[in-house]
């Protein structure tokens, strides 16, 4: 499961590219509650969303010509520039160089062998989020991908994660992923890998990372999206000793789950 006692190679912020950050800020507290904390005026319209006071999160605008609206996974590292190395030689690609972001840490970005954009945070004086596995916070995060083993080989190599499958029916398998002392007993795990089914490579997806809120009432919650112009990937449905959960875009295109339970549960 997630927690904030960060540990190398586990999930410690994430952020959204908005092409619109009011709009992005209006939707997202209208869905979850949040509100925005600008992180000042040298920070080029970036800010925090928070809950109840506590960092949950974080906006900006796009800063790349056609870049598209997505939410960025980051994780924990203890030095962003032996990640760099680390990430070339297991066959990805560097999209943001490791640079400081004044003194709360140290930022790099980059694209796995198939295709995905995720990133990593040195922590400074932010260690990352404040609180997450609690209603309307991160409780997971997934990564649908063009290659799994491909992806399972590229993570285990940078971040030394070990992987548990289990079998959903069919040729469907779903990969748990945990980093090394990221947890105790059956709850090491942070996130999920996931082959993207022939149909959907057929239909041109690509390989993406997915952040999952923790709610209270997935249908509720889908229901206030929905009204507030999110678009339907996959409604409300029951997943089997997981939980509820539902996958939607937002008014921008950002990609992003909704899920009732606790997604380590077996």
């Amino acid at each position: 499961m997630l927690t904030t006692n960060y540990v190398p190679g586990t999930p410690n912020w994430l952020d959204l590219g908005a092409p619109d950050i009011d709009d992005a800020v209006s939707f997202y507290s209208a869905v979850f509650g949040w509100t925005f904390q600008s992180a000042g005026p040298d920070a080029g319209g970036y800010g925090f969303f928070q809950l109840d006071g506590k960092t949950v999160g974080a906006v900006g605008p796009l800063m790349d010509e056609g870049a598209r609206s997505a939410w960025t996974v980051y994780f924990q590292t203890p030095d962003a520039d032996a990640t760099v190395k680390a990430v070339e030689q297991a066959g990805g690609s560097v999209r943001v160089p490791p640079m400081d972001v004044f003194t709360a840490g140290r930022l790099a970005a980059f694209t796995d062998s198939t295709g995905a954009d995720f990133a990593v945070w040195q922590p400074g004086d932010v260690k990352g989020l404040e609180t997450v596995m609690e209603p309307n916070t991160l409780c997971w995060t997934e990564l649908y991908t063009t290659e799994a083993a491909a992806a399972k080989e590229f993570y285990g190599s940078v971040f030394s994660w070990s992987c548990q499958d289990m079998p959903m029916g069919g040729d469907l398998i779903y990969s748990v992923i945990s980093a090394p002392g990221g947890g105790k007993g059956d709850d090491t795990g942070h996130g999920g890998i996931m082959q993207l089914p022939k149909e959907n490579l057929q239909a041109g997806s690509t390989s993406e990372w997915h952040p999952y809120f923790g709610v209270t009432d997935c249908d509720a919650t889908f229901a206030a999206a929905t009204d507030h112009g999110a678009t339907t990937l996959i409604p409300p449905t029951d997943a089997p000793g997981v939980g509820r959960l539902a996958m939607l875009k937002d008014p921008a295109g950002a990609p992003f789950a909704l899920i009732k339970g606790d997604p380590t549960m077996s």
